[in-house]
């Protein structure tokens, strides 16, 4: 059992001082006035104290008495062999002629070898007087870069002495003798935790202290083992914001908890940094740990070393310091720093000349004078930090008070020792707070693009150097070739929700929440343009606010990248803090005994199950942490089955900290008398049967590589070349890279050699973009070379560096909107207004004139009405012009762009194309795909320099053929009524299917930040991935929340922050609404969950109620507070598909039927299917809707494009039927008003779509038909009766936003 035991606080207690033939030697010298002076010693282990200390062994055997500490009994310590030690004596305190035996159990990662000089790093020294305890801190770290951490205490004892030269010391039996010499020798006791509870540890070795000052020589050693039994019978808090308190005596401790599972516990002062160098100088440090320097710090204080190297290895967190990292080294550990590799270790500062003439290339930080330097003769190189990141981080650190004395000068004197440490440690907790915020901040504006460069497992290092600032480049350049971030890459990769993900999503800004819907090429808007040649000054502004559907201009959203120079001046410090929470422990057993123990864990189970009952409905995290610490306890007690039914509910309740590995260890302990109880309990039955499939899961290892992105060196056939494009970042959408591959093949064998066959285009393959492999295996499958490909890279990066360098004057950029880019600029051309270059735009044309730089607006791609080529006369010859006609001008725009004429034809009738496919659909993606189009035509063009290029061009004309080939009439009432489309599966390589619609309304009490607070659009995916808008801008606010990796089927809102999801795989996942993260889960379904429904109270004193229904018929009543089942029946049908709540009764659809429940399960009515009026059995239902207030159901089918209308009195037979004209099945019904919204899918000009048909309920007729969608749209939702959304099946992919009249 003890190898199962969840981890204490103390891990080990050490006791380091020298051994008695050191003291006498000293003594004899001293006696005999040889010498005042004393050599320092050689420190030794003397004693160790590991848990556990009390065992039900012990009390079978009858090994205890009333004194637990008595040296009779064997215990799991190591006290060093006294070689001076006489065998009477050894008699005397066994009591019989046994050998000793000594228990040397002590943790395989703890080294008591080094551990002596790391207590003792000066060296052990014996005075003439009594001196100070003093306190330092070390951390180990074995060779899979686990920490330990330590705090030492030097504490000094009287050398005493018998005079028959028997002697003991340090807590061996020893004889006074009032003639010796004082002497005060120094023992270090050291106590040694798996976390870093400096504060803490140090605070109950104090109260050590204090009782050992106050006791004999004789009970030192059972001091000290008292001690540290006490301590290791304290757990360590789970992660979130419960705090634990126990009572040492005189103190009160404090065990602060972790925020989460990733990150580290914070139990030290974190200004202290700050209150030794200046800001600017801890950015310097910074840098240097983010680039992995050699870094030695340096102190006349042991125990600074540690507290500041700690300190700023927590200020990079998420990111994690990952070499070596000794904050202390002994003076005879000072060789450490000739190590080659990175590292950060720390020495006295007595020690500074002699390890900076070591080795070149170290960095030494002073931190008694504040000085950084190098050991190299050169001056300090050290990158600066990015500049708009450095200039928020200075200002953030101006409005915060680091001097704990200018508070304490308005408050009033305490008398109570443990009421003045309170406010000092909450004054300090909220500091550290304050500082982790600022110090994440810093670190999430140094990387917050790092994820648009990161494509699928590549990262692109070239070009996201490229895109920072100059000044910024040499920081960049040597932190992206550390092991450091080569780490946050992976967590990047792997989406993980930790520290800089959650305030990056609540920093981010409206431009780039936007950006991420809209897959367009890097290029500087107007507004980073002007920000770029402005002053310093002026380059931090706001976010941009979107506007709300009012607004004409809704589907015209920005297309920007983030900056660091646009950061939000409050918007980091805004992020609350959960209010912490205590638990106070019972006092310690006295004596320590195996049964008072047991005690003890029995009362501490009490005191939670108390706790447990007690805590508010909505307080579920803090119910969570309940449910660990005593399912922590019930495993300290022996009581396994209890221990799990507590994991059980924590499971359910906060799934985030889940000891998943502590319970697998749980479980396989389990004895077989335990497993029958066990089987006769269905829910622990299933919760162990899920910890065990979890388990194997989990032994299947992710590929988390990230890898640089490097160019081809191969022939690759569509199938490479799709990921090969995809890697580059060009683009992701796989339809478009079809296109483009196609484009880049255009030169067949056939038609550049003649028909002379394979054999010919074998031999020159390659020097030609491609090849045909043996028609005879394959068929002529074509292929690009790597050397095409790199031209066709090259050129288009080369494009996107020349847009980052164009530079438009004030007067051009006033004209243009701030979020417009220039995505093209031909050459200097004659025109009929002038000389000058024609510039594009996403929305617009523009001649930038010559001479004086100026603006003549040509068209907005909307305006345009025809679009030609002609020829101009020039001299004897015919040069191409463009002639492009608008509705605001009579006369034809003419340009004179001899060889770019057709490229810019081309282009030009794509974006005209795009602009009324984006305008006529309300869709915004329609212009960013023919903006891509257009850039990938002039690359291809670029690329291949030949006849064929313009040809070759016109494979990615996709809404310039579309216009012609397939028209997109729009029909009038659709038009009227779509506001606008939004694209969920932005950032996919194809479009995902909506499956389920959810909004959820704004909170205006809550305090959030990045829009928080507004009304959200839930969106579920296929394979359980969740997107989340905003619905005040209808930007994407999280792009991916993944919930299992099943086909999503229901959504429900509930008051409490949460969002519960219903899941093929049978779980309930739930979503907090305030992190947007799924820490709890409902596995009591067996088959798939296929929709809920909350019931309605008035009574704010009554429970709320949520149902669920799952595939096989069965009905789940929870209770939405405590996640406890309240009831469960099963239904007898085929299929339950949904569930609806009316006047007290469940109505049920089950396919072949409709059903009537009393809320207890109790059938009370059954309606079955209707006949078909041509006398064919209808297909099943596949929905409803209830009118109680005009005693109607209307039902619908997959099947049949009809709708029926029941009186709910008499659901015999259906009294009224709607057709719906062109429907072939209806898959989704909403009431809106006094309308019924129908989703199907049905004929349209031809061909299969998705259709809404909204009908009016009193007149019952169809009042309009909408078509918006390419695929069946099957999932609709309400906005506050204002709005309706619907989502289409995966061909099409979109949710269309339709007004409600």
């Amino acid at each position: 059992m003890a190898d199962i035991l969840p981890t204490s606080l103390l891990e080990a207690c050490v006791v380091i001082g020298a051994s008695n033939e050191k003291l006498k030697e000293v003594l004899q010298v001293h006696q005999h006035g040889r010498s005042d002076d004393f050599t320092l010693l050689d420190p030794e282990v003397l004693q160790v104290h590991v848990p556990p200390f009390v065992t039900k062994e012990d009390l079978v055997s009858g090994s205890q008495t009333l004194s637990n500490f008595n040296r009779t009994q064997r215990r799991r310590s190591f006290i060093k062999k006294k070689r001076e030690k006489p065998v009477a004596a050894l008699e005397s305190n066994n009591g019989n002629n046994d050998p000793v035996t000594e228990d040397i159990s002590v943790p395989k990662d703890i080294d008591l070898i080094g551990l002596p000089q790391l207590c003792f790093p000066g060296g052990l020294q014996v005075a003439n007087e009594s001196k100070a305890d003093h306190f330092h801190f070390l951390v180990f770290t074995d060779v899979f870069g686990n920490r330990t951490y330590g705090v030492v205490v030097q504490h000094y004892k009287p050398v005493q002495f018998p005079h028959d030269g028997n002697h003991y010391q340090n807590g061996q039996v020893h004889w006074t003798s009032a003639k010796a010499p004082r002497l005060y020798a120094a023992v270090g006791i050291c106590v040694i935790s798996k976390y870093a509870y400096y504060n803490a540890l140090k605070d109950c070795l104090s109260c050590l202290l204090l009782q050992l000052k106050s006791c004999r020589g004789t009970d030192f050693e059972d001091r000290v083992k008292e001690f540290a039994a006490n301590v290791a019978l304290v757990p360590s808090p789970p992660p979130g914001q419960l705090h634990l308190v126990f009572n040492m005596k005189p103190l009160q401790i404090v065990l602060p908890s972790r925020e989460d599972l990733d990150s580290p516990v914070v139990d030290l002062d974190l200004h202290l940094p700050f209150l030794c160098f200046k800001p600017k100088q801890v950015l310097q440090i910074m840098t240097c740990i983010l680039t992995e320097q050699r870094i030695v710090l340096f102190s006349s204080d042991w125990a600074l070393l540690t507290l500041i190297a700690e300190s700023l290895v927590l200020f990079i967190h998420p990111l994690q310091w990952q070499h070596t990292f000794v904050p202390i080294l002994s003076r005879q550990m000072l060789d450490f720093v000739m190590a080659p590799t990175s590292f950060l270790m720390g020495c006295h500062v007595n020690h500074f000349d002699e390890v900076a003439a070591e080795t070149d290339d170290l960095i030494l930080i002073n931190i008694d004078n504040g000085s950084i330097s190098s050991s190299s003769s050169r001056e300090l190189d050290i990158p600066d930090v990015p500049l708009g990141a450095a200039e928020c981080f200075m200002s953030r650190l101006k409005g915060v008070q680091m001097h704990y004395d200018l508070k304490l000068s308005r408050l009033g004197s305490s008398t109570e020792l443990n009421d003045l440490r309170m406010q000092r440690r909450q004054w300090q907790q909220r500091l550290n707070w304050q500082i982790q915020q600022i110090t994440l901040e810093l670190i999430v504006n140094i990387f917050r693009e790092v994820n648009d460069h990161l494509n699928y497992r590549v990262f692109n290092s070239e070009e996201f150097q490229k895109s920072r600032e100059p000044a910024d480049q040499p920081f960049y350049k040597k932190v992206l070739e550390t092991h450091i971030f080569h780490s946050f890459l992976k967590a990047r990769l792997n989406r993980k929700m930790d520290a800089f993900t959650r305030m990056e999503l609540s920093t981010r800004s409206e431009a780039h929440r936007v950006k991420l819907m809209l897959e367009s090429p890097r290029r500087p808007t107007m507004q980073e343009m002007a920000l770029k040649y402005s002053s310093p000054e002026n380059r931090c502004f706001k976010g941009i606010s979107m506007p709300d559907l009012a607004d004409q201009r809704i589907h015209d959203f920005p297309v920007s990248k983030s900056s660091l120079k646009k950061l939000e001046s409050e918007t980091a410090l805004k992020i609350p803090r959960n209010p912490i929470k205590t638990f106070k422990l019972p006092d310690f057993p006295s004596p320590l005994v195996y049964h008072h123990v047991q005690c003890y864990y029995t009362e501490c189970i009490v005191l939670l199950s108390k706790a447990v009952s007690s805590v508010p409905p909505e307080s579920s995290a803090l119910l969570a942490r309940y449910y660990y610490l005593r399912g922590v306890m019930n495993m300290m007690l022996g009581k396994r089955l209890d221990a799990l039914s507590d994991f059980q509910n924590l499971y359910k309740t906060d799934i985030g900290i889940f000891p998943a590995d502590l319970v697998k260890k749980l479980v396989d302990s389990l004895a077989q008398e335990e497993w029958l109880q066990a089987e006769k309990r269905s829910e622990l039955k299933r919760f162990i049967s899920k910890v065990k499939k979890d388990n194997e899961t989990g032994l299947v290892k992710s590929d988390d590589h990230v890898k640089n992105f490097a160019l081809p060196k191969k022939h690759m056939q569509l199938e490479d070349f799709v990921k090969q494009i995809q890697e580059s970042g060009i683009v992701k959408d796989i339809g478009t890279i079809h296109r483009l591959f196609d484009a880049l093949t255009v030169e067949s064998f056939k038609s550049d050699f003649g028909g002379q066959g394979l054999d010919t285009a074998m031999r020159v393959a390659p020097s030609q973009s491609v090849f045909y492999v043996d028609s005879h295996l394959d068929g002529q499958q074509k292929q690009i070379d790597p050397e095409t490909f790199k031209v066709f890279y090259t050129f288009w990066k080369e494009t996107e560096a020349e847009a980052q360098d164009v530079h438009l004057p004030a007067e051009v950029i006033e004209h243009l909107d701030k979020n417009e880019s220039v995505y093209k600029l031909s050459c200097s051309v004659k025109t009929n207004h002038g000389v000058g270059k024609i510039a594009m735009t996403q929305r617009r044309l523009f001649l930038l004139t010559e001479g004086r730089p100026g603006y003549i607006e040509i068209t907005a791609f909307r305006d345009i009405e025809e679009v030609k080529m002609s020829s101009a006369a020039f001299l004897l010859l015919r040069i191409p012009s463009l002639k492009i006609k608008t509705t605001l001008r009579k006369e034809m725009f003419e340009a004179n762009l001899k060889s770019e004429c057709d490229l810019w034809h081309l282009m030009v009738k794509e974006m005209w194309a795009g602009k009324k496919m984006s305008d006529d659909h309300k869709d915004p993606q329609y212009m960013q795909q023919a903006l891509t189009n257009v850039l990938l035509m002039d690359a291809v063009v670029g690329c291949l320099q030949s006849q064929k290029a313009i040809y070759a061009a016109t494979k990615l004309a996709f809404f310039d053929k579309m216009k012609y080939e397939v028209p997109m009439m729009v029909p009038k009432t659709t038009s009227e009524t779509l506001k606008h489309k939004i694209n969920p599966s932005a950032g996919q390589t194809a479009p995902q299917a909506v499956d389920v619609l959810l909004y959820t309304p704004g909170h205006l009490n809550i305090s959030e930040v990045g829009g928080g607070a507004n009304p959200k659009l839930w969106c579920a995916l296929s394979d359980g991935k969740v997107v989340v808008f905003d619905a005040a801008s209808w930007s994407m606010q999280q792009n991916c929340i993944q919930v299992g990796t099943s086909k999503l089927n229901c959504m429900l809102g509930l008051e409490q922050n949460q969002v519960w999801i219903g899941s093929q795989d049978c779980t309930i996942y739930i979503i907090n609404t305030v992190s947007m993260s799924c820490n709890k889960q409902l596995t009591d379904h067996r088959s798939e969950v296929t929709d809920m429904v909350i019931e309605d109270s008035n009574d704010k004193f009554s429970q709320i109620q949520a149902y669920s229904c799952s595939a096989d018929g069965t009905i789940i009543t929870w209770d939405v507070f405590t996640l406890k089942v309240k009831n469960q029946f099963h239904v007898e049908c085929q299929r339950l598909t949904s569930l609806k709540l009316f006047r007290g009764t469940l109505w049920c659809c089950a396919g072949e039927c409709i059903m009537e429940l009393r809320k207890n399960g109790m059938p009370y009515r059954r309606m079955l299917l209707p006949d078909h009026p041509g006398g064919i059995a209808a297909a099943g239902f596949s929905c409803f809707q209830l009118f109680i207030e005009r005693d109607q159901l209307w039902t619908a089918s997959a099947e049949c494009g009809e709708l029926c209308i029941w009186h709910v009195k008499d659901l015999s037979k259906p009294f009224h039927r709607i057709q719906l004209q062109d429907c072939t099945g209806v898959s989704c019904m909403i009431k809106v008003k006094n309308q019924i919204w129908v989703g199907s899918r049905g004929k349209s000009q031809g061909k299969l779509r998705g259709k809404i048909y909204v009908v009016d309920i009193e007149k019952h007729s169809v009042e309009k038909e909408l078509v918006a969608h390419s695929a069946a749209v099957q999932a609709l939702c309400s906005v506050e009766d204002r709005y309706v959304l619907s989502g289409s099946s995966c061909e099409d992919g979109k949710v269309a936003i339709w007004k409600v009249e």
